[in-house]
């Protein structure tokens, strides 16, 4: 696997990816560049077939301090200021449009991680701000340690954050606590994000969260990837659609990869009363 990332690194470790932000002397903070890799990592990895599961974790104190404002300023920069780093010059729209398509292509890197076949936990220590949360609502599933805090900060700084959260979060936490969140900016603590459902469980410090994301990521890795994999894209369907929607989808997807040597395999182990060991295929 490929690891000539500047801001991200991939570590493997067995079937298991992890995803690390690796700008801990910058805090974390999101260049254009680190939604780009995670972009190219999270393709990279969903082609892998001997991956079935990711962690994504960070290094240093926290987990992200958000978009790095100092790299972003000259997009931002409102149209005629003369700021540097804004474009061609050209007219007001055309210097709307070229943000609307940095918008939307950012959008993508992370819908990139929603969208990969692979189970993606989060796993959240320190401060997660911003442009994290757009990260971690697009995994599956999400784990903090005690000290995490979250905030939808984009509210604080005069934006409206637009790289998924508010589509994704409302699904996870439901409205009161999302529309607080996205209202006020305000960081919500390990104890409210885990009575919200932000995240699964919270762990002592960052060496526990650690391994604990990494046996569930282990337990994930040792079902049938295939049969993971499926559930993740009925889960994601269903999601989107009615119930009678997401009932037709799985009966489509059943009837298309039901019949696997994991599911032959796993008959055997049962009736043999062993563990299985399930292929992928």
């Amino acid at each position: 696997m490929a690891n000539d990332y500047t801001t991200i690194r991939i570590d493997r470790r067995g079937p298991v990816a992890e995803v690390v932000l690796d700008r801990p002397d910058k805090l974390n903070a999101m260049p254009f560049d680190l939604f780009y890799e995670f972009r190219d990592a999270f393709a990279e990895i969903d082609r892998d077939d001997e991956i079935r599961a990711v962690v994504v974790w960070a290094e240093g104190r926290m987990f992200t301090a958000g978009l790095d404002l100092k790299a972003a300023v000259g997009l931002f920069a409102p149209a005629g200021d003369g700021a540097e780093g804004n474009g061609s010059g050209g007219s007001s729209a055309s210097r709307n449009l070229e943000l609307y398509r940095t918008i939307k292509e950012l959008q993508a890197c992370f819908t990139a991680i929603e969208q990969c076949r692979k189970p993606v936990i989060a796993a959240v220590h320190g401060k997660c701000i911003g442009g994290g949360i757009d990260l971690i609502t697009a995994c599956d599933i999400r784990v903090c340690s005690a000290d995490a805090s979250f905030s939808i900060f984009e509210t604080k700084i005069a934006i409206v954050a637009d790289v998924g959260t508010l589509q994704r979060i409302t699904n996870i936490v439901g409205k009161g606590m999302a529309r607080e969140m996205g209202f006020t900016g305000n960081f919500i603590t390990s104890d409210r994000a885990l009575r919200a459902g932000l995240v699964n469980d919270v762990y002592e410090d960052k060496d526990a969260l650690l391994v604990g994301a990494r046996e569930l990521a282990d337990e994930i890795a040792a079902n049938s990837p295939l049969a993971v994999q499926g559930t993740k894209m009925v889960l994601n369907y269903s999601d989107e659609h009615s119930t009678d929607e997401g009932l037709e989808y799985v009966a489509q997807w059943n009837s298309a990869f039901l019949r696997t040597n994991d599911l032959i395999e796993a008959m055997s182990a049962f009736m043999e009363k062993r563990p299985a060991d399930f292929k992928g295929d």
